[in-house]
């Protein structure tokens, strides 16, 4: 929306574009790029070599980021997609008029450039100019060069000054996609079916979180963003799809701070015939990959933390994180209900004094206690039965079920587990989850009947898991919030 009150310096760039229109169309879109910054620089030698007159002619095109005037000529840098090249511009070059007009621009303005590679004194390659045009002009004054765009919430509520000011902000997103590339890489070489599900379901299922509503106005029927694309995916197991993964988003409407956004991006991906130990394999495999990829090895700095990825990763249950992360005596029994409310005690926690629940009880010890003291990579295995409704029971205690999250700098970066396949036990625990949700429990899912009849018609054993790509990427690139690496996270609209 255009701005009713506007500053000196923005009337001031309106007025060119005003006196520009008179002179034609002031935003040309007839621009035939034939080269790139990094193009300019990594030719720069071997054109060097040559004569003046035989060096090859490009153009590049860009946004003006600095300007440099010096009597006669003026030394300015491009931006473009792979970075900033100094341009060298001379009144004798382009004549007197056009290099008036090359005085007038403003810092932002986007413009194309032509003319040949070049070192100057000092070395640097540059892009001698032998004409340019204003392609657009840029009508509000970038932030100030030497601090750039600092506002952290000016910086997610503007993305896109954000991106033009700051190359650390454009680099993490860089290194998000070379991410999700190496992540389709990776199951797709190994036979995975990438697929996608809806966004938009009739049942609130597939995790415990609470939903958001919205309402389809063709079928007259209100609808659930998703909360997990856990279920569809698992359907295609039943059509006979053994491998198959989705990345994208899911929307819980849960609070918000440096390691949650209600609305992220999650890898979600199911293989038959695996169990939860095949996925833990697997996914040590996939993050050390990515590990060595994105940062070259597999110790991070993060948050003054040095995290080691260097496998094999810890594996340890529930329970026994419980024992070991918080120091808690071994004359205190972690297998009854009242040895964990005693470990609670110990840990300063009495947010389960009124629980009658043991399962309930020791995700509760581990979730408030525990998990923030894990810093580097560990799997923690053997969830109790009662918070995981769609995990098979282990077979050696049937409190728990065969069951991981990966835990690092004490956050959740995936959840896995061996699919429970029985569709009377899986109705069974559904309309647990039914009664908890009338009962108040907002995040307890629906019974979806659909699902129950597919695993009716025989899901083969299965192992699935979800990891939280935002997260994911917070630690690979140094991130400290989750805002970081959202590239239009949701704010309260200013008033």
């Amino acid at each position: 929306m255009m701005s009713n009150t506007r500053s000196e310096q923005e009337l001031v760039r309106i007025e060119k574009l005003s006196e520009l229109r008179q002179h034609g169309d002031p935003f040309p879109n007839d621009v035939v790029v034939t080269a790139t910054s990094e193009r300019v620089r990594g030719n720069v030698d071997a054109e060097v070599e040559l004569d003046e007159a035989d060096r090859k002619r490009v153009t590049l095109a860009g946004r003006l980021m600095t300007i440099r005037l010096m009597g006669k000529a003026a030394f300015c840098h491009v931006q473009d997609r792979h970075g900033q090249i100094q341009v060298y511009v001379k009144r004798d070059d382009l004549g007197e008029a056009a290099f008036e007009r090359f005085k007038s621009l403003d810092l932002g303005d986007i413009i194309e450039v032509t003319g040949y590679a070049f070192r100057t004194k000092t070395n640097e390659p540059s892009l001698h100019a032998e004409k340019y045009r204003l392609l657009v002009k840029c009508l509000h004054p970038l932030p100030e060069k030497w601090h750039g765009l600092t506002d952290v919430e000016t910086r997610y509520r503007k993305r896109y000054v954000d991106l033009i000011v700051n190359k650390q902000s454009r680099d993490v997103f860089l290194a998000r996609a070379k991410i999700l590339g190496l992540i389709r890489e990776f199951f797709n070489s190994r036979e995975y079916l990438e697929v996608e599900t809806p966004m938009m379901h009739s049942v609130a299922s597939g995790a415990a979180a609470k939903p958001f509503l919205t309402h389809h106005n063709s079928l007259s029927l209100d609808l659930y963003l998703r909360i997990a694309p856990e279920l569809h995916l698992k359907r295609l197991l039943v059509g006979g799809f053994e491998r198959v993964y989705e990345m994208g988003r899911v929307f819980r409407n849960e609070g918000m701070s440096t390691e949650h956004n209600p609305e992220f991006t999650i890898l979600e991906f199911y293989q038959a015939y695996a169990t939860y130990n095949s996925l833990m394999d697997l996914t040590e495999e996939l993050i050390v990959k990515l590990c060595q990829e994105v940062t070259g090895g597999l110790k991070i700095n993060y948050k003054d933390r040095e995290l080691d990825f260097t496998p094999p990763w810890k594996r340890i249950t529930m329970v026994e994180a419980i024992r070991e992360f918080g120091n808690i005596d071994s004359s205190i029994s972690l297998e009854s209900l009242d040895g964990i409310k005693r470990a609670a005690k110990v840990l300063g926690f009495d947010g389960i004094d009124s629980l009658d629940d043991y399962g309930r009880a020791v995700y509760e010890v581990f979730d408030v206690c525990i998990e923030e003291r894990i810093v580097s990579p560990t799997f923690i295995t053997k969830h109790p039965l009662s918070i995981s409704p769609l995990s098979r029971a282990s077979a050696d205690d049937g409190r728990f079920v065969d069951r991981f999250e990966l835990i690092v700098a004490g956050m959740e970066l995936a959840n896995a587990f061996s699919e429970l396949n029985d569709p009377f036990e899986q109705h069974r625990r559904l309309e647990d989850q039914l009664k908890a949700k009338m009962q108040g429990d907002e995040e307890a899912m629906d019974m979806d009947e659909d699902f129950v009849t597919a695993l009716e018609y025989g899901m083969p054993p299965t192992a699935g898991e979800g990891i939280g790509i935002d997260r994911l990427v917070m630690i690979l690139v140094g991130a400290t919030s989750i805002r970081d690496v959202i590239l239009f996270p949701q704010m309260r609209p200013l008033t």
